[in-house]
């Protein structure tokens, strides 16, 4: 909370001076140091006209990787109707996409490519959960379609996320509440290693088609070496 109320008016500052801000990256990054999370990367992430793929483990997902590149997020769209959780992504520029909307999809798809446009990095999490950290899921296509045709320079960068030997504690499976997730990691005593491997980058534009696109961003991130205890 005190970094939180440091970072508000540092960033409403930036903002009054149309300034790109760089604090809502500094209180995530933060943020995860505090949560226990110990960053660590392997690679050199982009930090424009890109795209991140990456598996999805936990909610600290979100702080190591906008605290690496200052990434915004697209996130599932019940979030945004959460009291000050909805507020801070909006903060952070996250696309909110409800994905029983069908009607929808091209209104979100045209978000997309807008915070390309304006120079953001993105990262989607298509597998659409948090699983348990060692199983990969299928990808899905929806909102590949931003990048099918490709804006103009944008790249797909895979990202693997690891939590090594704290995966089990870290993993947000299914059926466990949030607030009972967020209590058990905040208890939980001293840090865990979060490894981010950020894979070479690819143009879009070599894989057509949105299925083909998340195909082809799985089955690198699968190459790049087992999860833990896979």
């Amino acid at each position: 909370m005190l970094l939180f109320l440091a970072a508000l008016p540092l960033h409403g500052a930036w903002r009054l001076v149309r300034l790109p801000s760089p604090w809502p990256r500094r209180f995530l990054g933060v943020a995860g140091w505090i949560v226990g999370a110990r960053r660590r990367a392997i690679g050199v992430p982009l930090r424009r006209d890109v795209i991140f793929v990456a598996n999805h483990v936990s909610w600290t997902d979100i702080l190591v990787l906008a605290g690496a590149t200052g990434t915004a997020f697209v996130a599932k769209g019940e979030l945004a109707g959460v009291p000050l959780v909805g507020w801070l992504c909006r903060l952070n520029r996250t696309i909110f996409v409800r994905r029983e909307d069908r009607l929808k999809v091209g209104e979100q798809v045209d978000e997309v490519r807008r915070t390309l446009a304006d120079g953001w990095a993105l990262t989607l999490f298509p597998e659409g959960t948090t699983g348990d950290g060692v199983t990969l899921r299928p990808f899905k296509s929806a909102l590949f379609a931003a990048v099918d045709p490709p804006p103009p320079g944008t790249r797909i960068q895979p990202v693997r996320i690891d939590y090594g030997s704290a995966t089990a504690e870290v993993a947000w499976v299914d059926d466990e509440p949030g607030l009972r997730h967020v209590a058990r990691l905040l208890g939980r005593g001293g840090g865990f290693p979060a490894t981010l491997t950020f894979l070479p980058a690819f143009d879009p534009a070599d894989h057509p088609g949105r299925k083909t696109l998340a195909a082809e961003s799985r089955a690198r991130i699968a190459a790049a070496g087992p999860l833990p205890n896979a």
